[in-house]
């Protein structure tokens, strides 16, 4: 299979940034989570732990790596010189296998959602133009996985997918969350999303405040910017504000 590392070297980056924009954001603030983006029905790339990991702040290129969907090497050398994948690859390969429509995976472990979920607060669509697409998101609803496992075989794998069934994210009870999208942008932006909403029914909870729902016709009015706008325009301002956070 003809596999030249040069073709791969954008999306490697790309897996990467993304990565790093969750460190950044408080989403993965650690060496937990991982991200990783669908190649081909057979393979993907995914952050790896190497020995020298540093958590994902400091993600870098070289942590990407190419592995089949059983978390083989899908190339050469990929996984030598001590690499190995995340103990919750199949958190990812399950997701890939059984959800055509996915390309990426994230999973990482906001604070808040965990927070959120413990306290019995779902993710609703209590916000509207602060984030359109959040809002969206919320309308739909994020279902919870409720198991407070680490995702380290098939079975749980495919429990969670069944307790996330066709959305684009789930909660994972005492755990963190699982995203999806189209690419890793879309992927990391709806896991920003749901943090977002998450963080702020914390606030509102704690200010003793009561969660409503935005109202029918409020929603209704919320216009969809479309994906040039809600996806790669805040891609790249979550890029440019990593570079900005990294430089000072």
């Amino acid at each position: 299979m003809r596999d030249p590392s040069a073709e791969l070297a954008p999306l490697r980056q790309e897996v990467a940034q993304a990565c790093r924009v969750l460190a950044d954001r408080g989403l993965a603030d650690g060496i937990l989570g991982h991200v990783s983006l669908r190649i081909d029905e057979g393979r993907l790339l995914v952050r790896c732990r190497g020995p020298q990991e540093r958590g994902l702040a400091w993600t870098e290129a070289t942590d990407i790596h190419l592995v089949d969907l059983d978390g083989a090497a899908a190339g050469p050398g990929e996984l030598q010189g001590g690499w190995s994948v995340p103990n919750e690859l199949p958190l990812h390969t399950e997701l890939l296998r059984t959800r055509l429509d996915v390309a990426a995976v994230v999973h990482a472990h906001p604070p808040s959602v965990v927070a959120a979920d413990l306290a019995g607060i779902a993710i609703r669509p209590i916000v509207g133009a602060f984030d359109i697409p959040g809002t969206r998101l919320a309308q739909g609803g994020v279902p919870v996985y409720p198991r407070g496992v680490l995702i380290r075989d098939r079975r749980l794998a495919a429990e969670m997918a069944q307790a996330m069934g066709q959305r684009p994210v789930v909660v994972l009870r005492g755990h963190g969350l699982t995203s999806t999208g189209s690419g890793v942008a879309e992927a990391v932006l709806r896991a920003l999303s749901v943090d977002t909403i998450a963080a702020l029914s914390l606030r509102i909870v704690s200010a003793g405040g009561v969660l409503a729902d935005l109202p029918d016709q409020d929603l209704a009015e919320l216009p969809d910017l479309g994906g040039a706008f809600n996806t790669a325009t805040a891609w790249r301002h979550e890029l440019a504000r990593l570079e900005r956070n990294l430089s000072t």
